[in-house]
């Protein structure tokens, strides 16, 4: 159906059923499907008088593809992602916005993981390039387990143009590099931020790394090279909420 999606996966259905049941045209559960999980999701369903389908494992590969969905999917109407200038409209009035920004992060599932740190530490916004990135899918929605319903993906054409706006108004940008001349708890993260995570492997491009304020370093005392985009996105998410919940 136009200007639908299907979301997949039984914590983002769920989600949807319990906070936005407006934006669900109809449920998809698995004919075989009948555990009290299932059957309290389909009861949630029909409490809020949607459709429920029983519908064939074919049915599912169909719409979804080989995908592990959990025998539940739902039709919804999508959040709408932000644009440029609606990003900077809602920093307006705000205190102290606190933004994430992955420069290049194309695995669906660190953006789906890095969308529920997000949602958790109250960022304002997840903003991604529109090319070449991972952008907003029912496989990052299933991983976001909800985060991609309460916190706004803006796909933006030039980033570093974008930081630049942001810089402009008053924030300041704050990059995760293993070269980065401090420590996360070095620095005074209360203030209107936006952290930056470069993509998975190669890191922040050089002409981000540019237009960053501060570079971070998170310590690391094993042996690999490099964290996860997604738990590095998480340590500095927190190590900001931790500072201006102390405040």
């Amino acid at each position: 159906m136009p200007g639908t999606e299907l979301v997949y996966g039984m914590h983002a259905v769920r989600f949807l059923l319990e906070r936005h049941p407006a934006r669900v045209r109809r449920v998809l559960i698995a004919e075989r499907r009948a555990d009290p999980r299932v059957r309290a999701l389909e009861e949630l369903a029909r409490s809020h008088a949607l459709v429920v389908q029983r519908v064939d494992p074919q049915t599912f590969r169909q719409h979804l593809g080989e995908v592990v969905h959990q025998g539940v999917a739902a039709e919804i109407t999508p959040l709408p992602p932000w644009d440029e200038e609606q990003l900077l409209a809602a920093l307006q009035g705000v205190k102290a916005p606190l933004l994430l920004a992955l420069d290049g992060v194309q695995d669906p599932h660190n953006l789906g993981a890095c969308l529920r740190s997000a949602d958790a530490c109250g960022a304002l916004a997840v903003i991604v390039p529109r090319d070449r990135a991972a952008q907003l899918t029912a496989a990052v929605r299933k991983v976001a387990a909800g985060a991609a319903e309460t916190t706004p993906v803006v796909p933006v054409t030039n980033l570093v143009r974008t930081l630049k706006l942001l810089k402009e108004g008053g924030l300041w940008v704050v990059g995760a590099d293993a070269a980065g001349a401090s420590a996360p708890h070095e620095l005074d993260l209360r203030g209107p931020l936006v952290l930056v995570l470069g993509a998975e492997g190669s890191g922040l491009r050089h002409l981000t790394q540019r237009n960053c304020d501060f570079l971070v370093r998170l310590p690391q005392l094993g042996a690999l090279e490099s964290l996860n985009v997604s738990v590095a996105a998480g340590m500095l998410l927190y190590e900001a909420v931790r500072q201006r919940e102390a405040s």
